[in-house]
């Protein structure tokens, strides 16, 4: 009988057919395979260097493209930071895990609700000193702030509603005596109204002294303020 010759062929043919399948993978997985393109396009990962970079390690995913700056709506809430990629153009970048400091008074991402800022606008951290007021909204105009709207700061493009806290006056507030009653906002010391610096407390903001209350003895008027004229009731001469 003819089996085991029969048996012999066909396992020859399975080994050939091995070695020249493997002989293809190894073909296949040489040095000219082309390596991937890293683009500024959203999904794609970015190192703590701001470098982009595959998604097995990067800290942050770009969520959007936006124009150089971006305005309002161009990137999504969440964004912890901006990215500058040239060509006029930004990524909206968001960390994979905490800290995010696009969050809401953490000094990072976009200007928003419950962000602190300093008097030329700026963000920074409501947990570091320094901070002139915390926003309450972002407007294109004052008038369209909401109300409980303290003061303003403005710039180029939008508003920043101010609310309380930091050194924005509020009625009840106690101020240092200035050096004139006409001054700029960051001449306003805003001080403990028990401290000895206590000079006048404030009683309203108008926006001419002929609206200020009777009881009302002394006004400073800030220029550029969204309520120019403080008017106060003065605790010591």
């Amino acid at each position: 009988m003819d089996t085991l010759p029969k048996l012999a062929a066909a396992g020859t043919a399975v080994g050939v057919g091995l070695i020249a399948l493997a002989g293809a993978v190894i073909a296949g997985s040489g040095g000219d395979r082309p390596r991937p393109v890293l683009r500024w396009t959203p999904g794609a990962c970015v190192t703590d260097t701001y470098a982009l970079t595959a998604c097995n390690g990067g800290e942050s995913e770009v969520m959007a493209v936006a124009p150089d700056p971006p305005g309002p709506g161009d990137c999504p809430e969440d964004t912890d930071d901006v990215l500058r990629t040239g060509s006029g153009r930004t990524a909206c970048v968001r960390n994979f895990v905490d800290p995010h400091p696009g969050a809401p008074g953490g000094g990072g991402g976009l200007l928003r609700a419950g962000d602190c800022v300093t008097l030329d606008g700026r963000e920074r951290a409501c947990a570091h000193p320094g901070w002139y007021g915390r926003a309450v909204a972002i407007t294109s105009e004052p008038g369209a702030c909401p109300a409980g709207t303290l003061d303003t700061l403005e710039g180029d493009s939008q508003v920043v509603c101010l609310g309380p806290g930091g050194q924005v006056l509020d009625r009840g507030s106690c101020v240092a005596r200035p050096a004139t009653d006409v001054l700029a906002r960051s001449a306003v010391a805003r001080v403990p109204c028990d401290s000895p610096d206590a000079w006048a407390r404030v009683l309203s903001f108008e926006t001419a002294p002929a609206y200020c209350p009777p009881t009302s003895r002394r006004y400073l008027r800030a220029a550029g303020a969204y309520r120019p004229v403080t008017c106060l009731d003065v605790l010591s001469k």
